[in-house]
């Protein structure tokens, strides 16, 4: 019952328009006001307590990288290079499309920037070229969702935090469900492009122009790399080596592609602080919910429900993927994350899933709910690229998407796909 209080006064803030973050909190307060209000001297401390973490650090970094690499000359030279590596599929732009989303995903760890950056020229570019304008930007916003699982990924700094888990174990985590989305994604873009005919005409090949776009597309490639073997083999920490990250960043759109100026820099900060504070104002004020939450021992109240329940393991997998599909509609990723764990992870904990898997399927699954309507970041910021109507885009990404219900559903089911990675470097499951 007073669970239902706590959420009821949720729903009715945000109703009111109340930001997201801030009808958390006002709720978490209104409920320790009204029976315990002698914890309500704690509840500057828990929002404080919630943001001041290392990981923090990492977040807005990553994000400031990626920024600076896109307005450095990076995307440029990471779609010169998926063109030239993939000349035997016929130059397809949907195949350069989903590679390319692969390695950008590799350096900002955020879909959005994933749609922003390569949509503004992939999209007007597949036009061109004879792709559907549904179809150009479908492909796009489904292929953004590898941003935020291929690592490096702001979604799982943000859910190390509450879980506990390994940064780099989670980065692992993800690495192989990405790159089978990416793989399936590629096959069906394939398919379907090559049943319609909306490949080009092959260009001649230019061996100059060919060993230019590939030198020149190096330096983006290593930057992924590099985050991940650090991390990964315990080089350096997260925060560590997203700080490496912008400086490399701007070294490189300096003085190798001197295409990066102070006022890119200036706009990239700006953005970033935007970006980031968003979610530590959010994290902060989901701190308190919580500790209400753990107070009100409904963790412990929701696993005891799905035990007695006596599930197969194979069911609450696909409870919880449909659960998570059904939230990401209508909730963003962090705030997602930060709600859900503490109430549903002890809750897979007991059905034998890891902090790993869980993390990986929570992630992949949210990463779909970009895509779906009515809150759909991707949708949106696709949707100011080309002015299409969200639903239209939703459409024309459909059949992409079946890629990522395919491998969430895959991942759900057969644990090695994400714990098998992390094993044979070391973590502990």
């Amino acid at each position: 019952m007073v669970m239902l209080i706590l959420l009821g006064l949720l729903v009715f803030f945000a109703v009111l328009g109340v930001p997201l973050a801030f009808a958390i909190g006002a709720s978490c307060v209104t409920y320790i006001s009204a029976n315990v209000p002698n914890f309500m001297s704690m509840v500057p401390q828990r929002v404080w307590n919630g943001v001041f973490s290392e990981l923090m650090i990492a977040m807005p970094l990553f994000m400031l990288a990626g920024e600076l690499m896109n307005t450095g000359g990076i995307t440029k030279r990471i779609i010169n290079f998926c063109l030239q590596i993939l000349r035997p599929f016929h130059g397809g732009l949907g195949e350069v499309n989903i590679v390319a989303s692969m390695i950008f995903g590799g350096i900002s760890g955020s879909s959005v920037a994933d749609t922003s950056a390569l949509g503004s020229i992939l999209i007007p570019a597949m036009e061109d070229l004879g792709y559907p304008k549904d179809a150009s930007a479908g492909i796009t916003v489904a292929s953004s969702t590898m941003g935020m699982i291929i690592p490096p990924s702001t979604p799982m700094i943000v859910y190390s935090m509450i879980s506990g888990a390994s940064v780099g174990a989670l980065f692992m985590a993800g690495a192989v469900p990405g790159i089978l989305i990416g793989l399936t994604q590629l096959i069906l873009v394939f398919w379907i492009s090559h049943k319609k005919r909306w490949h080009p005409a092959r260009t001649p090949f230019n061996g100059k122009e060919f060993a230019h776009d590939i030198l020149a597309g190096i330096p983006a490639l290593l930057m992924p790399i590099f985050i991940i073997v650090c991390v990964s083999f315990g080089i350096c920490t997260a925060s560590e080596s997203a700080g490496v990250a912008v400086l490399y960043a701007m070294l490189v759109g300096f003085f190798l592609y001197r295409e990066l100026t102070w006022k890119d820099v200036w706009e990239a900060l700006k953005k970033t602080f935007i970006s980031s504070s968003s979610i530590m104002i959010i994290i902060g004020f989901t701190t308190i919910f919580t500790w209400v939450l753990t107070m009100l021992q409904v963790p412990q109240t929701v696993a005891d429900f799905f035990v007695g329940l006596n599930m197969p393991y194979w069911g609450i997998a696909l409870v919880f993927d449909v659960m998570i599909l059904l939230v990401g509609c209508f909730i963003d990723v962090s705030p997602a994350i930060l709600l859900l764990t503490p109430i549903m992870l002890p809750v897979m904990e007991s059905y034998g899933f890891s902090a790993l898997q869980f993390g990986a399927m929570m992630i992949t699954g949210l990463a779909i709910g970009l895509v779906t309507p009515p809150v759909g970041m991707c949708l949106n910021a696709c949707n100011k690229i080309n002015r299409m109507p969200i639903v239209d885009i939703f459409k024309g990404a459909l059949p992409y998407l079946s890629c990522n219900v395919l491998v969430l559903i895959a991942i759900s089911i057969w644990r090695p796909l994400t714990t098998w990675l992390p094993s044979i470097l070391g973590y502990s499951l």
